[in-house]
């Protein structure tokens, strides 16, 4: 992810300084995280005192925590959405935050099959700013010398909507690309990108991922750091390149654009820095020409230091792939935030994938803690708290290592102990600050009875079943689910895209073993289904065609969804979209016998 702009011209001296100051306002918050987190929550409640939302439940200008604690409910989106509405529809008066909404920030979640919308204040880009110019501090401390080079990030914005009350709707990350923080920076060596701003404010996304690649390519060897918002993201740049890298070379051989790059101020830019160069597009030329891609992009950018991407939760998934293109380099998660909050950031960024963890700081938001109570993988925490859960509620500083959480905020937009939705886990401390690992959204991705199977159990299903693929020499490329309850009794449909780079043909005994795995891996609950209750039918494996899952992916963007904060959804249940999938099957595998499963609740049942 870019870094915050620089406040000051480029010297040696400032970039020195700056980084010193960030990494003190580190030491800082992090050793006070306490007092800094009673004085931000003492901020939001004078601030927004004589708002409708706080008056509403008698508040009365308090704004020490033992009163919000007792007198403030914990709430979902759900609960929200009528303020947000009348909002969205032109209330203008006090509702939620004392400082004017300035626009609205689109959630990749959903609310009754519609998009979340998160009101915002315009001094929160102040506050994302500031998270992103902490990165390259603490990225520096790890690999020096990035201020030598480049950075060739792909990121993209999409076209914003307008609420009845005339406010703009829009992803965080288009808010911020679009805001004067990021397209009037001062120039600063740790955020300077290949990309011109005109390429990342394109609108159109073709034009866009064609021209920052061309860009990239043209500057190869001044880039020393690659990456994108999200790991799928930076893969699709890559696929996007095995399609387009004759006209790519093409372009960069004559110093031209493609005549598809349309957007006259793409091309005013892009040709600014396009010069002809018939030698790099040889090299180009002859490197995508080889049969195997593996470490293409070490191969085309000799002097990257690190893929920057998020690869924690479901996106670990793309970490095979990742290796396969890069030849095993560094991949770097800098920080955590969503539409709700920005949260904080990864002070140990080289360390192995599987062991990511996020120092939260205590300046972003006002941070609660509830304990998430799992079973089988489950977050059985209900809608509603009881009094007894509400009292369960821990601050930043309070919490345990090795308890898992779900994460509750208090933010400067009106946000008051929202319920985000993520299970985190304490994985250690930064002086008083916890650190934590990111477990899953609490939402299940498949149920057909009792079952219930959530992002992170059905993620190390896959990572066990695709073992089998290995001596094939062949990788899952993507891969999402079906809940299919057509059939009597209904079973989990899994759809694979694969990569296959061996010569020998996978038998269809070796995805027959992929299916038993996984029902193998799964809960105690849905073997039993499967072995004693025959509630559930055997898992099924669907192999789809190449790029299914990029005509998936444009096939959301087409909906309105946004190609920055797209992921991949772990369980389809939108017919069109199963339709979409079932259309590009090619081959189909049914676990062939039960999965192993100890009898308990059921012997019991039976003696009574």
């Amino acid at each position: 992810m870019p870094e915050a702009p620089a406040n000051d011209t480029a010297s040696e001296y400032v970039v020195v300084d700056k980084s010193k100051i960030a990494l003190e306002f580190i030491e800082n918050v992090t050793t006070n995280a306490d007092e800094v987190q009673k004085k931000v929550l003492g901020e939001i409640l004078s601030r927004s005192s004589h708002v409708e939302y706080l008056q509403r439940y008698d508040l009365k200008g308090r704004v020490d925590r033992e009163t919000f604690k007792k007198i403030i409910p914990v709430i979902t989106y759900e609960d929200l959405q009528p303020d947000i509405n009348r909002i969205a529809n032109g209330d203008t008066s006090p509702i939620l935050c004392g400082q004017p909404i300035s626009e609205f920030l689109t959630s990749s979640g959903t609310s009754a099959g519609e998009r979340k919308i998160m009101p915002t204040i315009e001094e929160e880009l102040n506050r994302r700013s500031l998270l992103y110019s902490l990165l390259m501090p603490v990225m520096n401390e790890y690999v020096p010398g990035l201020d030598k080079g480049k950075g060739m990030y792909f990121l993209f914005i999409k076209s914003e909507a307008k609420t009845p009350s005339g406010l703009v709707a829009r992803p965080v990350l288009t808010s911020y690309y679009k805001s004067s923080h990021f397209k009037n920076r001062p120039y600063d060596p740790y955020t300077n990108y290949t990309s011109p701003n005109e390429t990342i404010l394109c609108p159109d996304s073709y034009q866009s991922m064609y021209s920052q690649l061309l860009c990239g390519l043209y500057q190869n060897k001044e880039v020393l750091r690659v990456g994108a918002v999200f790991a799928s993201g930076f893969i699709r740049a890559i696929r996007f390149l095995e399609k387009h890298w004759t006209s790519l070379c093409n372009d960069i051989r004559n110093g031209t654009i493609d005549s598809q790059i349309t957007d006259p101020s793409v091309r005013e830019a892009v040709l600014a820095i396009l010069k002809p160069n018939p030698k790099l597009a040889d090299f180009i030329q002859e490197e995508c020409s080889k049969d195997s891609w593996k470490g293409i992009i070490t191969r085309l950018w000799p002097n990257t230091k690190y893929i920057d991407v998020i690869v924690t939760g479901t996106m670990s998934q793309y970490i095979p792939t990742l290796n396969y293109y890069s030849n095993g380099l560094p991949l770097v998660c800098t920080m955590y935030a969503s539409s709700e909050c920005y949260f904080g950031l990864n002070l140990q960024p080289l360390c192995d994938p599987s062991e990511v963890s996020y120092t939260l700081i205590p300046t972003m938001a006002y941070f609660e803690f509830l304990p998430a109570h799992r079973n089988n993988g489950v977050s059985t925490k209900p809608k509603s708290l009881t009094e007894k859960e509400r009292k369960e509620l821990v601050d930043l500083v309070d919490v345990k290592l090795g308890q898992e959480y779900e994460l509750i905020v208090t933010t400067y937009a009106g946000l008051y102990r929202y319920r985000v939705g993520d299970v985190l886990r304490v994985t250690g401390f930064k002086n008083k600050a916890p650190q934590f690992s990111f477990v899953c959204r609490k939402n299940v991705v498949l149920s057909i009875d009792s079952d219930k199977t959530d992002e992170v159990e059905l993620q190390n299903a896959v990572i066990n079943a695709v073992n089998h693929l290995v001596p094939f020499d062949s990788s899952l490329v993507e891969y999402t689910s079906y809940a299919d309850t057509s059939t009597i009794p209904g079973h989990y449909v899994l759809y694979w895209e694969l990569r296959h780079d061996g010569t020998t043909p996978i038998p269809p005994s070796v995805f027959e073993d992929c299916c038993l795995t996984m029902e193998e891996s799964l809960n105690s609950v849905y073997r039993q289904g499967r072995v004693s209750d025959k509630s559930i039918g055997p898992l099924e494996i669907k192999i789809v065609e190449s790029g299914t899952f990029d005509k998936l992916m444009d096939y959301a963007i087409s909906r309105g969804a946004s190609i920055n904060q797209y992921k991949t959804p772990r369980c389809v249940k939108f017919q069109p979209i199963v339709e979409l999938m079932n259309s590009r099957v090619v081959e189909s595998y049914f676990s062939p016998k039960c999965p192993k499963w100890i009898v308990g609740l059921q012997q019991w049942r039976n003696q009574n």
